[in-house]
């Protein structure tokens, strides 16, 4: 197992999104950045990044990864059959209405993923950090190359040009899931994450964004792709979170 760095870009990634029972979100929240961080990176993975979804008042949102897939076969192993999930797993699961929305992901193009200092992560009792993160979901047919690439020939140039670069750009990770009890679904085979510092400042990026040249026949290639519309999520991180 190689050691969490002090720069960090795991190459696979968890996208889980955990619908919660009514007002027990803050809950979950204190427990995980408790006892749910440290613990885990302990076995090889990294906590990358925790959020209150901001329009889903019982959804909690986290990101973490991995070196590979054979770290991640072995992290997970080792934290859940582990002391720790066996003495607070319990009460984090009585939080939760369903925990199975997760998607497994890698960076699209090299150098698109996520890259953190795991040792700049605040402390426990921080307040909670100001910032923004978008995460929009982009679904495709499985094997079709074309709505990629419009993603990272079309979209991403656009959004650079025109705002802050994303933080990360991902992709569907299409290797078979070895930890059969952790399900992740497919489908959904892109998802662009930025950070703003605050929720304005990501309104007037997708404002300039839309009025951009390319925009409108990006958008309209992009749609004749998809096989869902695309789906925003609104995040503001926890006291804890490496992101943004």
């Amino acid at each position: 197992m190689t050691p969490i760095d002090a720069v960090s870009s795991p190459a696979v990634i968890e996208l889980r999104q955990y619908t919660l029972r009514p007002g027990r979100r803050e809950e979950l929240i204190e427990l995980f950045d408790r006892e749910f961080i440290e613990t885990q990176e302990e076995t090889g993975m990294l906590v990358l990044g925790q959020f209150r979804d901001l329009d889903e008042p019982d959804r909690f949102v986290w990101l973490r990864g991995f070196e590979d897939m054979t770290v991640r076969h072995h992290a997970l192993t080792a934290f859940y059959d582990g002391p720790v999930w066996a003495e607070h797993g319990p009460q984090a699961n009585a939080t939760m209405v369903d925990s199975d929305d997760v998607l497994l992901l890698r960076p699209l193009t090299a150098g698109s993923g996520f890259t953190v200092r795991p040792s700049h992560r605040p402390r426990p009792g921080a307040p909670a950090p100001e910032g923004f993160v978008s995460a929009t979901v982009w679904s495709f047919p499985p094997g079709q190359p074309e709505g990629i690439a419009l993603i990272r020939h079309g979209l991403l140039p656009v959004l650079h040009e025109t705002g802050p670069a994303p933080l990360a750009a991902l992709t569907t990770e299409t290797a078979h899931n070895t930890f059969a009890r952790l399900p992740v679904r497919t489908g959904e085979n892109a998802v662009v994450f930025t950070s703003y510092p605050d929720e304005s400042a990501h309104r007037r990026h997708m404002a300039e964004m839309r009025a951009h040249p390319r925009t409108r026949e990006l958008l309209t290639s992009i749609g004749s792709e998809q096989t869902a519309d695309p789906r925003t999520l609104r995040l503001a991180p926890t006291s804890r979170s490496l992101l943004p």
